[in-house]
């Protein structure tokens, strides 16, 4: 329980998918074993058969090692999980070269799937398997070279796939990186605030008819002098007035306004049958994202960036825009959205099949 519960913890890839790879290991090495007694020669290991027979076995076994949680670090980025896979895909291939022809028959109509799936319909390999499947639902007989062709296109099917996992892969590592560094910098933002209040304070100095000028920062409000002249005590009430919390109230309110954008995507947004986590990961930037957003707006208010709101006449006219701005994050992320949906629809599909299975999509 203690082993499984460790496992579950540094794990970032899907349970499901490992057990997935687990249960076909079973069914082919089942598979293989069948073709062990009822073939004398891949029985022998010295043959050509039992080689190949222990070659797939091999395969099956790394496949089991590469997705144990005890392998390595890579079982906490889900590249266990494709791993896995490739050794699994090679004990496949190496399934169809060592069965009889008569047998391979009956994996034809999969094989062809699978390479449909991943290969272009103008790929010549692809357009032999077609050709090859037709002929032998028409009653030819499978032959060695058809084999040949059959192996051929289905490594290459495999490689297309893996490539679109690795494609995956490196734009959720992209993601997580962009991710971890806006949220250094939201930390940054408001420690310095905390730190330095009076440098560069988020505060307004509205006149308000029957009340006069005052210091309006998110957190406290002050009077100031009547006269404008007085500079120096000006900047000295707002320093005052300013608190060392302010950056940090702002950015955490812009914070949960990022995170009422991202429930609200969620209505939009599929998930993904890859090992990587893609909407977490596109949630999990949206927060950041909009804690920085909402400082940088109450700033542009502050330098009058924007016509007509240049005073903000209380604490929660400077938190309610926070909110604004925090949720306004989505402009931005709502590009990287479509980039992940651009990812995911063509992760193991090739560009021109089956448009209406454009699949995965995680809506913008």
């Amino acid at each position: 329980m203690k082993d499984w519960l460790s496992c579950r913890r540094a794990e970032a890839g899907s349970w499901e998918l490992r057990e997935g790879i687990r249960a076909r290991v079973s069914e082919l090495r089942a598979i293989l074993d069948d073709r062990e007694a009822a073939d004398a020669e891949a029985a022998d290991p010295e043959s050509k058969k039992g080689k190949l027979l222990a070659d797939a076995r091999d395969e099956l076994r790394l496949a089991e090692e590469r997705i144990s949680e005890r392998h390595s670090g890579r079982y906490k980025n889900a590249s266990h999980v494709i791993v896995g896979q490739i050794h699994l895909d090679a004990a496949h291939n190496i399934l169809l070269r060592l069965s009889e022809l008569h047998d391979v028959v009956p994996m034809l109509p999969g094989a062809l799937a699978f390479v449909r799936e991943n290969l272009r319909p103008d790929d010549p390999r692809r357009t032999r398997v077609e050709k090859i499947a037709q002929r032998v639902s028409e009653g030819d007989r499978l032959d060695e070279e058809a084999r040949e062709a059959l192996l051929d296109a289905m490594g290459a099917a495999r490689q297309v796939n893996i490539h679109e996992k690795m494609r995956i892969r490196s734009f959720v590592y992209i993601v997580w990186w962009v991710m971890l560094g806006l949220t250094a910098i939201a930390i940054a933002v408001a420690v310095l605030g905390g730190i330095s209040r009076g440098a560069l304070p988020l505060c307004f100095t509205p006149e308000q008819s029957g009340v006069g000028r005052l210091a309006v920062c998110p957190l406290d409000m002050a009077r100031l002098p009547k006269d404008p002249a007085h500079v120096g005590e000006t900047r000295k009430i707002v320093t005052e007035t300013a608190r060392p919390a302010d950056y940090l109230a702002v950015e955490m309110v812009g914070l949960v306004a990022a995170c009422i954008a991202a429930t609200v995507t969620l209505r939009r947004m599929r998930g993904t049958t890859t090992p990587f986590g893609v909407p977490l990961t596109l949630a999990l930037l949206k927060l950041p994202t909009g804690a920085l957003t909402a400082v940088l707006g109450i700033l542009l208010m502050r330098g009058a960036f924007i016509p007509g709101l240049t005073d903000l006449d209380s604490p929660g006219q400077i938190i309610a825009w926070a909110i604004v701005f925090g949720y306004a994050q989505q402009l931005f992320t709502h590009l990287v959205d479509n980039q992940a949906q651009s990812v995911l629809s063509t992760g193991g599909k090739p560009r021109t099949h089956r448009p209406h299975e454009e699949g995965e999509k995680l809506g913008a």
